[in-house]
């Protein structure tokens, strides 16, 4: 066919096409504004940019910064638990926003460490505390050191945001679901070569006769300031010697060789100070009576927020640690710095675990919601970021508003809400949500029919293509949500180091 002959019909063709004004136009006027409606997204829109335009007016330089990390939460978490939460309130789901998620100010985070493409916790966090990136594996030292050789870290220390925080006379916190000892809490406080070194007995003999320290010992031995303000969290047994049984389960023992009981040691070092393990000592504490509060409420980490209910001790939610860090953490005008963690988002991750995953996703997004509830946005900076990411992801093509945690259902051939179950090549069911490796393997053609499985079961484990016994991280950006005096610094895609830059130059006065 000669094409030539047929520009005549296309040129005439788009000029009529052009003479007509655009369907989205004439449906604003004419269409009422019911919601989902053709006009109704067409103005939501306007109405979006019509706020972006107006831009944020905080100021540059901040009194508080509140970190919040959501320990493995990569996009596709955030997703997913926009989804879940939303579903969970009886909506569709998509269109809800988690608190966070409102912040004017994004970005994203390029999570390597200096020796490794896919990260780890312990250099990421680092990264984020001292501003400067380093090796996996290791605690706010720069990468210039061999990890477990105490010997090559002396000298090597980087101070962290929270110490120099101290050091300025500024109150500090860190909060967090896993073990305080963590990679990711310890990252803030202490210094070490190998993020394994939580507790004396951790560190081999040879390189303790060195005169390394363990983490919990460094959080007690703190020298900065006048000490940390509140630190909540897990990990009571580095705390506790190896002769003595933890005070909620009396068949487990501490794990200290040195006998030192640190919980005591803070009770008698800071005055006006509380140590609590439970749930009712954690109602019972008097903030504005505190001036240094210890908690420890279990003796590894925390439980996920879906199991937290049957805890028999009980535990304070992640939003209930942050609303009471910050309520001793205002004791004073002092300015303060607080990090908060979700620890167990990546462990649940790692589990191939979607679920355990989704609701701490959404129970750190209550804890951001309980900050912006406490502070001043006009003098304080809040950050929500994570510190790397996972093989977690979304896939097929589910139907509005499609069950999370259900089998893909799809619509039929003219895009209505149907509800056929899609299968994939071997005819069988699967889930919008899946692992690129993990425990949840699926073998081939044995992979399991899920016509009559609940894969909304709390314990039920997402697919994994590539067989682990621990599903690992993956290496693609995190995002960053800021909002608040200094936020404005926050666009772009970034190295992971310069979160610690945005703090301490939003913090620094001028």
């Amino acid at each position: 066919m000669n094409f030539t002959k047929l520009l005549p019909l296309i040129l005439i063709t788009t000029f009529t096409a052009c003479a007509h004004k655009p369907v989205a136009q004439t449906k604003v006027k004419q269409q009422k504004l019911t919601k989902e409606s053709p006009s109704w997204w067409y103005q939501q829109g306007q109405d979006k940019v019509a706020q972006l335009a107006k831009g944020t007016h905080f100021p540059k330089h901040a009194k508080n910064v509140i970190l919040f990390i959501g320990d493995g939460m990569n996009i596709s978490t955030i997703t997913a638990a926009r989804i879940f939460e939303g579903q969970v309130k009886g909506e569709h789901g998509e269109e809800n926003q988690l608190s966070f998620e409102k912040f004017p100010q994004t970005a994203l985070s390029k999570t390597y460490n200096t020796n490794l493409q896919t990260p780890d916790s312990a250099g990421t966090m680092s990264a984020m505390m001292t501003g400067v990136k380093t090796k996996g594996g290791v605690i706010s030292v720069d990468g210039s050191v061999d990890l477990g050789d105490c010997a090559s870290g002396i000298g090597h220390e980087r101070m962290t945001l929270l110490e120099w925080a101290e050091e300025n006379g500024m109150a500090t916190g860190v909060v967090s679901t896993a073990r305080l000892t963590h990679a990711t809490p310890a990252a803030t406080y202490s210094h070490a070569v190998s993020r394994g070194w939580e507790s004396d007995s951790e560190i081999p003999q040879v390189e303790r006769n060195k005169g390394c320290k363990d983490i919990a010992r460094q959080l007690i031995e703190f020298p900065y300031g006048d000490g940390i303000e509140v630190a909540m969290g897990g990990g009571r047994r580095n705390f506790l010697p190896s002769n003595e049984n933890d005070p909620e389960y009396k068949k487990k023992k501490g794990s200290r060789l040195d006998n030192r009981n640190l919980m005591k040691e803070w009770k008698s070092k800071y005055n006006d100070s509380q140590v609590v393990w439970n749930k009712k000592q954690f109602k019972n504490v008097k903030a504005k009576e505190t001036k240094h509060l210890l908690g420890l409420f279990e003796p590894s980490h925390m439980q996920y927020e879906h199991d937290r209910p049957k805890d028999k001790a009980g535990e304070p939610s992640l939003h209930a640690m942050t609303k009471k860090a910050l309520k001793v953490l205002k004791n004073s005008d002092k300015p303060f710095f607080l990090m908060v963690e979700a620890g167990r988002i990546d462990h649940a991750h790692h589990a191939g675990n979607a679920y355990r995953a989704l609701t701490d996703a959404v129970e750190l997004s209550h804890a951001v919601k309980t900050a912006l509830k406490n502070v001043n946005l006009d003098e304080t900076l809040i950050i929500v970021t994570a510190d790397h990411s996972h093989t977690f992801n979304m896939a097929g093509y589910p139907q509005r508003g499609n069950p999370i945690l259900g089998v893909v259902k799809v619509p039929d051939d003219a895009g209505n809400f149907v509800g056929h179950i899609s299968t994939d090549a071997q005819g069988k069911p699967y889930t919008t949500l899946s692992y690129a490796n993990g425990p949840g393997y699926v073998n081939g053609d044995q992979r399991p029919d899920l016509t009559h499985v609940d894969t909304t079961n709390p314990d039920y484990r997402q697919a994994a293509t590539i067989p682990k016994m621990s599903e690992t991280h993956s290496g693609e950006d995190v995002a960053i949500y800021a909002t608040g005096a200094g936020s404005q610094t926050v666009h772009g895609t970034i190295e992971q180091n310069v979160i610690y830059h945005i703090m301490k130059y939003a913090l620094e006065k001028k």
